[in-house]
């Protein structure tokens, strides 16, 4: 099956209604764009992939990734798309062995912690450094949900030092702020 972001976009809205999942989904699907762009991988893919790691979240909290995977299985979507999927939660013990499911791993939840720092910056997006985004990770406080373990996990299993992988997620996350403001989104 050839997988488009466009398709991946209808699924997404299909399977979840509330704001704040859809942009996460957006948020991850930035730092993955961000890093196919600078990797050469597969755009439409790696955007498709950020937008539908949570898919079943919404509806079976207590069941994901698992119904998500069965979904993509029965919709025909490579093998490597639903392992990495399955694998970006640590509880289904899935070896993340591909780039595209370590990726996913390592941009999860940085993204929401990126977007969580900037929403509480009167700029945003505007500005905002690695620095900052290091300094708010010390502050067990602030966005308390977001697991820092799996942030400095995720860019250690990727190879890419933390300040720099934040860095890249935080230009990734402007970038595409400023094309999704155009469509009358926003990761804010």
């Amino acid at each position: 099956m050839m997988v488009t972001r466009d398709q991946a976009w209808l699924l997404l809205q299909e399977f979840t209604e509330t704001d704040s999942l859809r942009k996460h989904a957006l948020a991850v699907e930035a730092a993955l764009r961000g890093y196919a762009k600078r990797l050469g991988e597969n755009l439409e893919v790696w955007s498709a992939l950020g937008l539908l790691h949570d898919l079943d979240y919404e509806k079976y909290p207590d069941r994901h990734p698992y119904v998500a995977v069965d979904l993509l299985e029965h919709r025909n979507f490579p093998d490597e798309f639903v392992l990495a999927v399955k694998g970006h939660a640590d509880y289904t013990e899935t070896p993340r062995e591909t780039l595209m499911a370590k990726m996913l791993y390592a941009c999860d939840e940085l993204a929401s912690f990126v977007v969580a720092v900037a929403l509480v910056r009167p700029g945003g997006f505007e500005g905002l450094e690695a620095k900052s985004v290091r300094k708010k990770l010390k502050d067990k406080a602030f966005a308390r949900a977001v697991n820092r373990d799996e942030i400095a996990k995720g860019a250690e299993d990727i190879g890419i030092d933390l300040t720099e992988h934040i860095q890249n997620v935080v230009d990734a996350l402007k970038e595409r702020e400023e094309e999704l403001k155009a469509e009358g989104l926003s990761l804010l």
